[in-house]
């Protein structure tokens, strides 16, 4: 059978705007595969033409391309060099600072930070941007409901303190979600927001190729100040710093020159 996974991809750079081949093709083509044999097309063609016309196909696909695993605290030895060390620098030039979590799947990570600064930083005046590139996930994190596993990491006297329990699951204190603006955002194709203090993007950008992590970390530099910083996920060390005007802070941060 002829393989149309290049054509597919064409496709779907007119249509959504979303460049797979930006994305390492092994990965993305073995999980776009799985889900076509699932709805049961026998090509990338004839699947492409039904994600046209099924809108819950469509969004099941778009679900797909983006790696929604996350947690509260996700790695919290990470969060606490954030809290005792990065944050307080932050806010010693300035007690009013722009946060940015790119890429934030579920909303975890952006309420991760808004709870930590509620908590250690309630004097500081802090605007807080969460995107990410899938409809789906915002609305799921507008929600903010979470299951335990989502905070297995965090506190007890924060779960009790900021989460209504009903059944299973935890819904997140009006408090905490009000100081959070979500938005949709194509780290590959969008603009970005400039004078940011701090950006979180975490195990993201291992998916993509070398080319397009590239240009995301230009990019994410030129929207940091001088002095701002990038947080990463453990497995995305960037190796060669310098070249995007960053020096590393410390394990996983990245200080803008």
């Amino acid at each position: 059978m002829k393989d149309d996974y290049i054509e597919f991809i064409q496709h779907v750079k007119r249509k959504l705007g979303i460049d797979l081949y930006l994305y390492k093709e092994t990965q993305m083509k073995r999980r776009i595969t799985t889900l076509r044999n699932k709805r049961g097309y026998a090509s990338f063609v004839s699947y492409f033409e039904a994600l046209g016309k099924d809108r819950e196909m469509l969004s099941e696909f778009t679900d797909r391309l983006t790696i929604n695993v996350s947690e509260f605290y996700r790695n919290p030895k990470r969060w606490d060099v954030l809290k005792d060390s990065i944050i307080p620098k932050l806010l010693k030039k300035n007690n009013r600072i722009s946060i940015w979590s790119a890429a934030c799947s579920t909303g975890e990570e952006p309420y991760s930070l808004a709870l930590m600064i509620k908590e250690h930083f309630s004097t500081a005046t802090i605007q807080l941007m969460a995107t990410d590139i899938d409809d789906t996930v915002l609305s799921k994190a507008k929600q903010g409901i979470y299951t335990e596993q989502a905070l297995k990491e965090l506190p007890e006297t924060l779960k009790k303190k900021y989460f209504e329990k009903t059944g299973s699951l935890y819904k997140i204190d009006d408090s905490i979600r009000k100081n959070i603006t979500f938005k949709k955002h194509n780290l590959l194709a969008d603009s970005y927001p400039k004078n940011m203090d701090l950006i979180v993007c975490r195990n993201v950008l291992i998916y993509f190729t070398d080319q397009a992590k590239e240009e995301i970390y230009h990019n994410f530099s030129d929207a940091l100040k001088s002095d701002g910083i990038l947080f990463v996920g453990s497995t995305e060390q960037i190796f060669n710093p310098n070249k995007y005007d960053f020096n590393l802070a410390e394990t996983f941060f990245y200080q803008k020159m």
